[in-house]
């Protein structure tokens, strides 16, 4: 999915008036067509179900079935659905049950309209988004695993930062959001136990995980 293709999204809050703001939000966005909303859990996967949209944007505490139990029943049953949580809950027990469940995302509801535009994107495309602070809980609690594995996407940008660019030219040269590029960034971080961008080059380099051409 291109980020000039409309993303077609349903908007879960049991927060009418946030419901209809984050909606009016949305309505200005022509690459955004809000396609259903619901109040709680159990109304979310029926509007699921029944609009088969590419992003579920979901708060995290709803009546009826909460974010997390609708995550899990939507990530079993539609795998076309990505779902991106909006919520203002920040804590690392919030955060760990989201991402397990299997969403893709986790924003705060501080997030600008332009964050959200592009998080969405993102989403539909099947990559992760975090705000900044749900990133820094994560990276914190992670562990430097046995072995480490990169992506194609994060060696990607990895050689981006290499060759000496900005995470705006590489967002350029791979053709994603500055905030995507920010995001692989962090999951290397976590991944290689670093916390700046010459570092993870040169872990990358040290263990193999990034070649780098002759000159």
């Amino acid at each position: 999915m291109t980020r000039t293709s409309v993303v077609r999204v349903v908007v879960v809050d049991d927060h009418a008036v946030m419901r209809a703001g984050v909606v009016a939000l949305l309505a200005a966005e022509p690459s955004i067509k809000i396609v259903g909303e619901a109040g709680d859990g159990r109304a979310a996967l029926e509007l699921v179900e029944r609009h088969d949209p590419d992003v579920a944007l979901l708060d995290l505490r709803m009546p009826v079935l909460d974010g997390v139990a609708t995550t899990t029943e939507i990530v079993a049953g539609h795998a076309s659905t990505r779902v991106l949580i909006l919520t203002t809950y920040d804590t690392d027990e919030e955060i760990e049950r989201a991402v397990e469940a299997g969403a893709i995302g986790y924003l705060l509801k501080d997030t600008t309209r332009q964050q959200l535009v592009d998080a969405i994107h993102a989403a539909a495309r099947g990559e992760t988004v975090l705000a900044p602070r749900v990133a820094e809980k994560l990276i914190a609690k992670l562990r430097k695993p046995a072995h480490v594995a990169l992506t194609s996407r994060e060696a990607e940008v990895l050689n981006g930062v290499a060759d000496g660019l900005t995470n705006a030219e590489i967002g350029d040269r791979l053709v994603i959001a500055e905030a995507t590029v920010k995001t692989h960034l962090l999951r290397l971080f976590a991944k290689l136990d670093v916390n700046d961008r010459t570092r993870a080059v040169v872990v990358a380099l040290e263990r193999g995980l990034l070649r780098r051409p002759p000159h």
